[in-house]
């Protein structure tokens, strides 16, 4: 390099107005035909891929687009296709790979679950009885588009073969080297055709270095990037890491590659300490990270400055690459049509184009001197300075409640056998009791009568009815189906956070502000740019409602204070745990009032605790100690007799199992179906004696289980649970499925619990 470049680690797939998943949704729907599609998805790539070139960043990514997620791309261009698909063997079809992805008639999806602690979800490659072979060079295909139509000579991406395989199951840990060893080669051969092809750097994604990870394992690294750097001498090899400080800094940046990519944002300072300690090796690049990748806060391009000049110390700025910390993926994409946003808080906003410019800036500062830059260095410290000072951070209540939490019951009054015993009393539910996740289908009709409201095209008098009337439908379609719990339906809510945000002090929303979350389901974070208080009852009038329609239990539905948190793009400015807890005291209000208005049935949903978990494991247990705090701060004022739910999605729960203990939540529901009951292991080797419900079929694939599948998974928890503390529900909410789906699941559902109960209890007599 002869000066300092500007680059980028991922540009989002979704569009500026979600045209990516619109396209996707009509060709699934066959609205579509299969050509126009890959001709609509090839012109998103390379408008995004343009964008990036006006905007003058130097090392543009090329092969992070995806048409569902990049980790199960990288599976199909090896042909790892599950047996259950009936793969023979060559260039995967598209019709294949959104099986894989989605599931079919005759064989449930692939599972998913959080790509590290982010709220994106990738398709976990199955490598048992895999023999991978290299059946389509995805990044070489990419490589010459961008160079062929666009005059792009790109910066290829990949995700690096030990990261793949440590994010893959279907193998054993004793037989870790031996799968690196199969996909070395066709890791090299990629590489070998790059080459050919004129490729000058390619990006090779290894996040898995910024977790705890063992000395064998680098040494591991070692033996295969000298097998990529012999196979292509000449291509540049950027090795990428983010979400945290590297383990084994000295080790890493030793590794046979010609530059190393640092997360200078969500390091806690390691590896700029690392940096200074150990120095850096004067042959290799540096991409610095400086930008975050997956907040949404404008830069205060002073301090951003002050790291660049300590990494200068070390780094000559020929040597040297401006970036984000990751791929942005995982924030909007611009924030030009937020025209409703106060511009106070807008002048503090950068979403992923926004990232770009501030990227260009930096660069130009380090190439031609701060001095090249000082008028956007005042502005961005000015726009910050006008947010800090604003009242929406600076609610002297809500600072004056963090500030005396130890006056806050955050205990339940009595251990859960009593309450277990006040509670069965209460309720007389039978063996194996039924319910629901929370959400049922928001149909388009649900959609478009809210879309009217917002827009004042129906009084509020006339949506309420229309809600109602929703609740209404759903309360007797469950009194028909037969379930023991119920639940209204949640058809006033646009998104579990977004629906409390919007009625909660210190969020603010966006119009375009989407991000993907899974295939093509795309989330809208709230804002969380202010201290976060109660104003008035969220749920009190649509839960009452349903309660009275029925003499089965309705269930309250709330989001949990870690999800919310998890879920948002968080104020930067103070501590994350004490967000939490603004967030944990604002619903504690809300459960007090459910329960003040006869609703003893209350969930209190906590999807994300696990996504949240740090990658290092020696910072596990604060976070988690923080998360179990404020879940119970929401949730402990309560009577013995109301009965606490809450609900977890994808994770690996048998690491924080004790966690899951610690919440003293009365009944757990948990999602298990995707991963085909291997989350039941767990419960084999932790005792756990609470009220829990395995997800007994997986909502995420448009079909509906068959009897047996589900008695299946029914009798596989309960070779390992209790029936007594046994649930029957969903893995997860029901607001994405179509009507006759969901009634015909949950029909297939309750068949399979009274075959299960009859079963037990003939075996008990």
């Amino acid at each position: 390099m002869s000066t300092c470049k500007s680059s980028n680690l991922g540009y989002p797939r979704i569009g500026e107005k979600r045209e990516w998943k619109k396209a996707l949704e009509q060709f699934w729907a066959g609205k579509l035909d299969k050509e126009s599609f890959l001709k609509q998805m090839e012109e998103i790539r390379l408008q995004h891929l343009q964008k990036q070139k006006d905007q003058g960043i130097d090392l543009i990514p090329v092969g992070d687009f995806s048409l569902y997620d990049h980790v199960l791309d990288t599976a199909m261009m090896f042909g790892l296709v599950p047996n259950r698909f009936e793969y023979e063997g060559e260039k995967v079809s598209l019709e294949t790979y959104f099986d894989v992805a989605r599931g079919n008639n005759n064989a449930v999806a692939a599972e998913m679950t959080k790509w590290f602690n982010t709220n994106y979800h990738y398709i976990v490659p199955e490598l048992d009885h895999a023999v991978p072979a290299l059946v389509e060079n995805r990044p070489l295909q990419y490589f010459k588009e961008a160079k062929d139509k666009l005059n792009i000579k790109g910066k290829p991406v990949i995700l690096g073969p030990i990261t793949f395989i440590k994010l893959s199951k279907g193998y054993n840990a004793s037989d870790f080297k031996t799968m690196v060893n199969q996909f070395a080669p066709l890791y090299a051969e990629i590489l070998r055709q790059l080459e050919d092809e004129g490729a000058e750097w390619i990006q090779i994604d290894e996040p898995i270095l910024s977790t705890t990870i063992s000395k064998e394992e680098i040494t591991i690294f070692n033996e295969v990037y000298q097998a990529l750097h012999h196979a292509a001498p000449n291509l540049k090899i950027i090795l990428q890491t983010y979400f945290d400080s590297i383990e084994h800094y000295e080790d890493v940046v030793s590794l046979p590659v010609q530059g190393i990519g640092l997360d200078f944002v969500h390091d806690q300072g390691q590896n700029l300490k690392a940096l200074k300690k150990y120095g850096f090796p004067q042959d290799k690049v540096l991409a610095a990270g400086i930008i975050d990748g997956r907040n949404i806060w404008r830069v205060n391009l002073y301090d951003k400055l002050n790291i660049l000049e300590k990494i200068r110390e070390i780094v000559s700025k020929e040597n040297l690459i401006i970036q984000p910390s990751s791929s942005l993926l995982h924030v909007p994409v611009t924030i030009k049509y937020e025209e409703t946003i106060d511009e106070t808080l807008k002048g503090a906003l950068s979403f992923a184009d926004e990232k770009l410019q501030e990227v260009i800036v930096l660069t130009k500062g380090i190439k031609e001197g701060k001095e090249a830059i000082e008028t956007k260095v005042t502005a961005s410290v000015e726009a910050i300075d006008r947010l800090n000072q604003s009242i929406d951070r600076n609610n002297s209540e809500v600072q004056e409640a963090l500030e005396s939490l130890d006056t806050y019951q955050a205990e339940r009054q009595a251990p859960f056998i009593i309450r277990q015993e006040l509670q069965k009393q209460a309720f007389q539910l039978p063996l194996l009791p039924t319910t629901t996740i929370g959400s049922f289908p928001q149909t388009q009709e649900v959609r478009k009568h809210r879309q009217k409201w917002r827009k004042a095209e129906l009084s509020d008098v006339e949506y309420d009815a229309y809600i109602k009337a929703e609740i209404k439908k759903w309360i007797d379609i469950q009194e028909e189906i037969g379930l023991d719990v119920f639940v209204h339906g949640e058809f006033e809510r646009t998104d579990m956070v977004e629906y409390f945000g919007e009625k909660l002090a210190g969020f603010q929303f966006t119009k375009l502000g989407w991000v993907q979350s899974y295939g093509s389901r795309c989330v809208k974070p709230p804002i969380i740019y202010g201290d976060v208080a109660y104003i008035e009852p969220m749920t009190i009038a649509e839960t009452i409602y349903a309660q009275s329609l029925t003499k089965r239990p309705v269930k309250g539905m709330l989001t949990g204070p870690v999800t919310i948190l998890n879920w948002s793009f968080v104020r930067d400015d103070i501590s994350r745990y004490d967000v939490a807890n603004q967030i944990a005291l604002a619903l504690r209000k809300e459960v007090e009032v459910l329960e003040e208005n006869g609703i003893r049935m209350i969930q209190v949903d906590e999807p994300a605790i696990r996504e949240g978990l740090p990658l290092k494991r020696e910072n596990w247990e604060s976070y988690l100690n923080a998360a179990v705090y404020a879940f119970k701060l929401a949730t402990s004022s309560v009577q013995n007799g109301t009965q606490i739910h809450t609900h977890m999605c994808y994770s690996d729960f048998e690491a924080i199992i004790d966690a899951i203990k610690a919440l003293d939540a009365d009944v757990i529901s948990i999602e298990t179906s995707r991963s085909h009951g291997e989350l039941i292991y767990a419960f084999e080797e932790n005792t756990y004696d609470k009220g829990i419900g395995l997800g007994v079929y997986d909502i995420h694939s448009p079909r509906v289980p068959k009897l047996e599948e589900v008695v299946r998974n029914s009798k596989r928890a309960l070779q390992v649970l209790d029936p007594k503390q046994f649930w029957i529900n969903p893995d997860c909410g029901l607001k994405t499925r179509g009507v006759e789906e969901t009634i015909n699941a949950l029909k297939v559902m309750v068949e399979a619990a009274e075959q299960t109960r009859e079963q037990l209890l003939v075996k008990k007599n």
